[in-house]
């Protein structure tokens, strides 16, 4: 590498001096400076001086400025054309504390008189000095607020996603492990929703449909997707930790014999959050005759029904939660042979009416939560859960339609197809926390339904 030192070029006006070849750097010694080259358009940025109280700008440098501490000014050094200034928002402040910019006595900035404020967070701007005319021209104005991310990393379930959104679903007992959290604050809290397993039908004929699981659910701001009426269980902010998962079985139907009594379904947990199984149908016990209630639940169990017995429907958000995780069971109606349709998350199970097989189960309520999981009801986008069991509708001579569980996974309740024979009711739909039909007679063989297994699913913004 050869290396030419220059003391004293002297040359006359208009000729050419030549330095170096074609991929040749020119290096300045130590100490020396250099006027007459010109600026190539960009600054040197001053980044080992971050500028906190008002300071005068230098042409040729560009400054991050702090305003955390407050509001300050940037002075403009006297215009020269050809001057250049560029200025950055340090760490998104501006839009607390604005940063002012002020020209050097009466020259202008864009051509207008006076100062001018950045006030945008995360701003940034170059100013050109043209001529006196324009003055201060800016050629560059951005905006680089969004910071940097590492997403939230979680594993446990079945993993899917949805836009920019991560969904965890869990249907059965496992672990929701978080390993790393999102640089974005916001972005470490949960959308989930918690939904216990639904209560089985009664034992009886003309026995109430059993109740919805518990169903709870909290939203997300940073989570694209519309919730449920429900929505507001309580706010879960994830973190660097194991997090156990319990999804709740559906309890058993009642029967064949009387006596074989229908379960309540089991509680499904999340962190903070405990959903409650759905109640069991009632039962009407015809050797004194009585009343056997349905129980309470996340959702209750619907009563059962007879010539002269009203039966009581059992009562839901049991324990009490706020928004309610479910509601009551419906209730029998004397001169009625039919038991009341169970609790949904949405609606009280419907008593047994004028109309056969009218007792319907409680409606469960709709999320967007996962496109993939639940059931259809009446919104296209939505799907349903913890839907109430229909009512067992036992009415001489047969021809009774069923009564139709709860939209959201209730199991519909049974009738008589033809006399002397009880079918039709069915269990709650698997991870929906549906309730079970209860059933209309007995007869060998002849059991009420069970309910649906809970879920659990957690929703995180990923990307």
């Amino acid at each position: 590498m050869s290396k030419i030192e220059v003391d004293t070029i002297d040359k006359q006006s208009g000729s050419t001096l030549t330095i170096g070849g074609s991929g040749t750097t020119v290096q300045l010694g130590a100490g020396s400076t250099q006027t007459g080259f010109g600026r190539t358009g960009t600054v040197d940025w001053q980044t080992g001086s971050i500028k906190t109280a008002t300071f005068t700008a230098v042409s040729g440098e560009g400054y991050f400025c702090n305003t955390a501490g407050g509001a300050f000014e940037m002075d403009l050094p006297a215009g020269s054309a050809g001057a250049i200034i560029s200025v950055q928002d340090y760490n998104n402040t501006f839009d607390t504390n604005a940063l002012t910019i002020d020209p050097n006595g009466s020259e202008k900035i864009n051509g207008g008189a006076g100062t001018l404020t950045l006030g945008t967070e995360g701003q940034g701007l170059t100013l050109v000095y043209i001529d006196s005319t324009v003055g201060w021209r800016s050629v560059q104005d951005n905006d680089f607020a969004t910071a940097a991310n590492v997403p939230l990393q979680a594993t446990g379930g079945t993993i899917t996603t949805c836009g920019a959104d991560r969904i965890h679903t869990f249907t059965g007992p496992g672990t929701f492990e978080v390993t790393s959290l999102s640089g974005t604050p916001a972005d470490n809290q949960l959308s989930y929703i918690v939904v216990a397993g639904g209560g089985g039908g009664g034992s009886s004929w003309r026995s109430g449909g059993g109740g919805a699981g518990g169903f709870r659910e909290d939203k997300s701001p940073t989570t694209t997707y519309t919730a449920s009426p429900l929505e507001g269980a309580g706010t879960i902010t994830a973190t660097v930790a194991s997090f156990p998962i319990v999804v709740g079985a559906g309890g058993a139907g009642g029967g064949p014999a009387v006596a074989c009594k229908g379960a309540q379904g089991s509680v499904s947990t999340f962190s903070t959050i405990t959903s409650t199984g759905g109640g069991v149908g009632g039962e009407y016990a015809p050797s004194v005759p009585a009343d056997v209630p349905g129980t309470p639940g996340g959702s209750g169990g619907g009563g059962a029904g007879d010539n002269c017995v009203t039966g009581t429907g059992g009562t839901g958000n049991t324990p009490p939660v706020s928004p309610p995780q479910g509601q009551n069971g419906g209730t029998g109606v004397i001169g009625r042979s039919a038991g009341a349709g169970g609790g949904g998350a949405g609606a009280v199970g419907t008593p047994p009416g004028g109309v056969q097989g009218d007792a319907a189960g409680g409606a469960g309520v709709g999320t967007g939560i996962n496109p993939a999981a639940g059931t259809p009801g009446p919104s296209g986008s939505l799907k349903y859960f913890a839907g109430g069991g229909g009512g067992g509708d036992y009415t001489t001579g047969g021809g009774s339609p069923n009564p139709a569980g709860g939209v959201g996974g209730g199991g519909a309740g049974g009738y008589e197809p033809t006399p002397g024979t009880y079918a039709g009711q069915t269990s709650g739909t698997a991870n929906t926390g549906g309730g079970g039909g209860g059933k209309a007679g007995t007869s060998t063989g002849n059991q009420s339904g069970s309910g649906g297994s809970g879920v659990v699913i957690i929703r995180y913004k990923f990307q």
